[in-house]
């Protein structure tokens, strides 16, 4: 009974212990998104430079009205949508086919097929050789520069293979046995059975996706090709450079072109917001397509 007693007090110690980690750990990760919100909404003269704020002295929606009346701007976020959609379908749609050709027992070229793409993934040629390969095939200044080099994935390939290894090989049997092709087994059958792990690895891609910067400001120079990303870095230069300038007459003219903080932080919700709103309707894929492999029957 005492020991009993000592176990549901070290338990109860640890609940609360634990309760108040986590607490403080999410309101650590919440605070610098609630700062940047009530930067974006609050009147620029009342703020002050390096100050933290819990609530808006005076709400003002012109830096939101600023940011989306620019057509560029919108022009990004239509593009950078468009990426997120395109890429994060074409890449799950080609990476699970690969994974699925590697898992046909009757396939003599699967193991030497998965063996040339693990490869890949501890030795590349780097970025000058996959530059000039892009210039070569004429990919640069357009918009499937940020698709056709990612259709097929090595670390995703191998995380759908395990997961349908797992699918009984009668299912498929029984399927070709009826007369469907292996195009037909992997649409019909691989699809909707891997849901959960296509939905967790979509979560990355289209994160991934999302954030992708640096390859726009390399692989498209004519700026034709834009992402959101892009804009919100010029931003943030910008900003930047707004606050070295030291002459009064200079930055007052550089205010009217520039929006300053309030500018910076809409910009900055208008590019984190949109992927923390995808993310709750993936939660219960993701969950469970990250536990692959971690028990087999």
């Amino acid at each position: 009974m005492e020991k009993y007693w000592k176990e549901t007090k070290y338990t109860k110690l640890f609940d609360v212990v634990n309760h108040i980690f986590l607490i403080t750990f999410t309101i650590m990760m919440l605070y610098p998104l609630w700062d940047q919100f009530v930067i974006s909404i609050t009147d620029t003269s009342y703020q002050t430079i390096g100050s933290a704020f819990l609530w808006p002295e005076k709400v003002t929606l012109d830096a939101y009205k600023e940011l989306f009346s620019d057509t560029k701007m919108l022009r990004g976020l239509g593009v950078s949508v468009l990426r997120v959609v395109v890429g994060t379908a074409s890449t799950l749609f080609c990476t699970g086919l690969l994974a699925y050709v590697t898992t046909i027992k009757q396939f003599k070229g699967r193991t030497f097929l998965r063996r040339v793409y693990i490869f890949t993934m501890y030795f590349s040629g780097g970025l000058i050789p996959f530059y000039l390969l892009m210039i070569s095939l004429k990919l640069n200044n357009t918009f499937w520069i940020y698709i056709l080099p990612g259709l097929c994935s090595a670390y995703y390939m191998l995380l759908i293979a395990s997961y349908i290894q797992n699918i009984p090989a009668s299912l498929f049997e029984a399927a070709r046995i009826d007369g469907c092709h292996e195009l037909g087994i992997y649409v019909r059958l691989v699809l909707p059975i891997c849901k959960p792990v296509f939905a967790a690895i979509a979560v990355y891609l289209a994160v991934g996706h999302w954030n992708s910067w640096f390859d726009v400001l390399i692989y498209n120079p004519s700026g034709a090709w834009d992402t959101l990303q892009v804009y919100l870095r010029r931003i943030l230069l910008e900003a930047e450079a707004f606050s070295r300038i030291q002459n009064v007459s200079q930055a007052e003219a550089a205010a009217r072109a520039i929006s300053g903080e309030n500018l910076k932080a809409a910009t900055t919700m208008a590019v984190t917001v949109p992927i923390l709103i995808v993310y709750p309707f993936f939660q219960k894929y993701f969950i469970s397509g990250i536990t692959i492999g971690a028990v087999k029957e």
